[in-house]
């Protein structure tokens, strides 16, 4: 049985945990893309120190932030492993950022170096002259030559792959940063999460003694390895413990449990709507053929539950809580599920308490308050908002890590998430600042004033559909604007209604801010327009 604790806190970094691994199992499979590379653990530590060596000839140093724009894949993997091996900080960026919001991104984590996808280069290429800091691209692409375009040079990511003995050593250590997460802001522009490295290890560890996961489990990756959820919590458990993680691009319902199937994958997650979309497909002759053990949904509501269940006959399926700020401090017990609960505190790591979200007194047993979380391992959480100290203490207020998010617990200990408390949206997986939107939509000529909220989804699962009120002068064509947002926002971000009000019809307090909350009681009216937005459930994520 895997172990570890406080104790062994020294080893609580990727280049302990590889180049464990590379030496006690070095002909293991550690990744294995679907339809393409299988890499062992030998392999993986080989191409991670080539690419460390190839960071350290491009002047990156440790401490320095490399920025990562890429679906996923090997070469997402090799970064950073890369980056943490030489003691830099891997930013990993959501594939579909665009104009001001990229812009704002970049800046925010001070990156010199990046990583992107060829697809994605033009959308880069877009602001260049909005990046003071970017001074070399690298890019992920079947493109022959790149060449150079009038801002920085532009080469192909093989550029980065060196003599692996050639690496200069770098003693990494479990409370250095690792990784800087960006996060919704909600009200405000989005925030990047300082990582320290033990943060991200936990991450993993909790993985593995809260779901059983064991060096002869496999994985199943879907989701963006952009966020915790498919970089921290499954391919880092799998690094740790000594399991294969298989990978595959992006998400794809119609191949869901064929994939499983074929991979005979013991583990996986799912997030948000894609419950939604791997259900909504017919009947397999996999349905019941595989050896799928734990499923982790969030939310995992009853009801599917019971269809995965039926259906898939999966024996776990359970629900956890956290966030890139505060790990994961809440599991649901393999072994005592609650239907409706995200499960009971990981006590080893992590306090959680509800407590009212105005006065920061604690609630009573079944009373609806905030949950308040706070860490028992040092540098286990998250070490503050980069260059955000205002917004860090403001989070800490009262030694409590606020999260924004209501719940009340049980008699016995199960915790239960109820409501987000902060103006913010969640779709497709995805917490959208509704600054942000607001912020693009009111650079469309015509637009004087925007609100944007969430609308209930068709979707079972929770999750929102975005919907923007704006004011704007007669000569606003709703279809133009449809097509700005199409462009200007990530995809999960475009609105699903846009509905036309005149400034007097906006609720608004004594000091002029909008009341949002008014706004969503009114919610989709018969004269709102409706965009349509694209549905593909084989790329939800």
């Amino acid at each position: 049985m895997f172990r570890s604790s406080q104790n062994d806190i020294d080893n609580w970094t990727t280049n302990r945990v590889l180049s464990s691994q590379a030496t006690t199992r070095p002909e293991k499979i550690a990744i294995e893309m679907i339809g393409g590379v299988r890499l062992s653990y030998g392999e993986l530590w080989n191409r991670t120190r080539a690419v460390a060596a190839g960071l350290q000839q491009q002047d990156v140093k440790a401490g320095d932030t490399v920025a990562v724009m890429l679906t996923n894949c090997l070469e997402f993997c090799e970064t950073w492993l890369a980056c943490n091996c030489i003691g830099a900080v891997l930013a990993p960026l959501n594939t579909q950022l665009r104009g001001k919001v990229l812009t704002h991104t970049l800046n925010l984590c001070e990156s010199k170096v990046a990583v992107i996808s060829g697809t994605l280069l033009p959308h880069l290429e877009d602001i260049a002259d909005t990046l003071p800091d970017l001074k070399k691209v690298f890019v992920v692409s079947s493109e022959p030559s790149l060449g150079r375009s009038p801002t920085w040079p532009i080469l192909p990511f093989e550029a980065l792959y060196s003599d692996a003995d050639a690496v200069r050593e770098h003693t990494v250590r479990f409370d250095d940063l690792a990784c800087l997460m960006l996060t919704s802001g909600t009200t405000g522009p989005s925030k990047a999460v300082m990582m320290p490295h033990a943060h991200c290890y936990l991450f993993g560890l909790g993985v593995i003694e809260n779901l059983d996961l064991g060096p002869e489990d496999s994985y199943y990756i879907t989701l963006p390895l952009f966020h915790c959820n498919a970089l921290m919590m499954q391919l880092y458990s799998c690094l740790i413990v000594g399991a294969r993680a298989v990978i595959r691009e992006s998400f794809s319902a119609s191949n869901w449990i064929k994939d499983i199937h074929e991979t005979r994958a013991t583990h996986t997650n799912l997030l948000g709507a894609i419950a939604d979309f791997v259900w909504q497909q017919g009947p397999s002759k996999f349905d019941t053929d595989h050896c799928l053990r734990v499923l982790l949904a969030v939310p995992a509501s009853p009801i599917y539950v019971q269809r995965f269940h039926d259906r898939y006959e999966i024996p776990h399926i359970v629900e956890c809580y956290g966030m890139s700020e505060v790990n994961i401090p809440i599991y649901t017990p393999l072994s005592a599920t609650r239907p409706k609960s995200c499960g009971i505190v990981y006590e080893p790591y992590f306090e959680v308490r509800i407590a009212d979200s105005e006065t920061d007194q604690s609630c009573a047993i079944g009373q609806l308050g905030e949950i308040q979380v706070r860490p028992k391992q040092a540098f286990g959480f998250m070490s503050g908002y980069y260059n955000a100290p205002e917004k860090t203490v403001q989070a800490w207020r009262n030694l409590w890590f606020h999260t924004g998010d209501s719940g009340h617990i049980d008699e016995e200990g199960y915790i239960y998430f109820n409501d987000r408390i902060k103006d913010c949206i969640r779709r497709y997986g995805e917490n959208i600042s509704a600054y942000e939107v607001e912020e693009t939509i009111l650079d469309f000529p015509g637009v004087t004033d925007c609100a944007a909220i969430a609308v209930d989804s068709a979707i079972p699962g929770g999750e929102d559909e975005v919907m923007i009120v704006i004011v704007a002068n007669s000569d606003l064509v709703l279809e133009d604007l449809a097509d700005f947002c199409r462009q200007k926002l990530p995809r999960f971000s475009v609105p699903s209604y846009i509905r036309l009000a005149d400034a007097s019809d906006i609720p608004r307090t004594a000091t002029n801010k909008i009341v949002k909350a008014e706004l969503r009681k009114i919610g989709v009216t018969t004269d709102t327009f409706v965009l349509q937005p694209e549905r593909n459930m084989n790329k939800a994520c």
